[in-house]
């Protein structure tokens, strides 16, 4: 058997900020102005040092400058599920938001009960703040991040006792507009499926939802949970809808479970929609304008959400000064053909 030789490459001195400073001849501070996004570097100086760079082929050394600057230019993103097609879309234009401003995003997941464990880890890449979407935190390890200058901002969540900040839109009152909705459309027997029963979302949602019931002499006919995930949605309607004395309506937490609901109705008991029985959503994610679904729910100002988010965050980042601070938005009923419309 032949022995085929090996090709070795040798392993070459990587190039350094000093390496293109001479080379373009200028001052390695200069060279260090021209990789740093916003610093005060003409454009000419810039185009010269960036082409004595791809020339050398010089990569500058992002954690070798954190340990210079003492500023590691990271954002920690903490997400408890994806599911929900309202959290990707809303977390891909935050972090192009913080990326424009000169931040780079680093994406965590978390399970229920282990938050508090991802975030310390998180801590250890010295980050410069958090957003926690679908997720929230302790109020010792929140105290921790305020005391070492790390400001959290909690994305369509809130905790009153925490001394973090949020944005959220205003879900009492979208869960209100929703009760009234359907009672002046002629329902009688209007259920309500929740999502997750600790979130601050289902609460208020929940909260605002029999607020309005009760505001036109109505109570909830039945009540059950789907825990904000499409397989939980589609056993907990099976089990309402699976009755003779079934609902007319129903109030779903949010679209994702709010389409398991739809599929479970029409597909596995024949029922329609709306004759049959109105179905109700929140979030308006874009899947709700399908004609599959045409879901009837409540938008939530997506984009005035993101723009609370970074401006909170880079504004504390920025002043080095941790700040509670709370945003709320309006909510709006998004009218489709999956409930019925009242008259007039």
């Amino acid at each position: 058997m032949v022995k085929q030789p090996q090709l070795t490459q040798p392993l070459s001195t990587p190039v350094t900020s000093g390496d293109v400073a001479r080379h373009a001849k200028v001052s390695q501070s200069a060279v260090s102005r021209a990789f740093t996004p916003g610093a005060s570097i003409s454009a000419k100086m810039r185009e010269k040092i960036l082409k004595s760079a791809v020339e050398l082929g010089y990569r500058p050394n992002a954690l070798a400058r954190a340990m210079i600057s003492g500023r590691s230019g990271l954002i920690a993103m903490l997400v408890a599920y994806l599911d929900n097609q309202f959290y990707p879309l809303m977390l891909e234009q935050i972090s192009r938001r913080l990326q424009e401003s000169g931040y780079q995003v680093l994406l965590f997941m978390t399970d229920p009960g282990d938050q508090d464990e991802v975030v310390s880890r998180i801590l250890q890449y010295q980050v410069e703040g958090i957003v926690m979407a679908s997720a929230t935190l302790s109020s010792e390890l929140a105290t921790e991040c305020a005391r070492t200058g790390i400001p959290v901002v909690l994305f369509n969540r809130y905790v009153s006792t925490l001394p973090a900040s949020s944005v959220i839109s205003d879900n009492i009152e979208g869960g209100r507009m929703i009760a009234k909705y359907l009672v002046e459309g002629g329902h009688e027997r209007i259920a309500f499926m929740a999502g997750a029963e600790d979130s601050s979302t289902n609460r208020d949602r929940e909260a605002g939802f029999y607020k309005g019931l009760a505001e036109r002499g109505h109570t909830v006919f039945e009540r059950v949970v789907g825990g904000y995930s499409f397989e939980g949605a589609a056993k907990a309607a099976r089990q309402l809808f699976g009755k003779p004395d079934r609902p007319d309506a129903i109030f779903v937490a949010n679209d994702h479970m709010a389409f398991s609901v739809m599929d479970v109705i029409r597909h596995d008991l024949g029922l329609r929609i709306p004759e049959d029985v109105s179905v109700i959503g929140y979030d308006d994610v874009p899947q709700a304008a399908w004609k599959a679904y045409d879901l009837t729910t409540v938008s939530q100002a997506g984009s005035q959400m993101i723009e609370a988010t970074t401006r909170m965050l880079l504004e504390q980042i920025e002043t080095s000064a941790v700040r509670n601070k709370a945003a709320v938005f309006p909510a709006e009923l998004v009218v489709r053909s999956s409930a019925r419309i009242p008259r007039g």
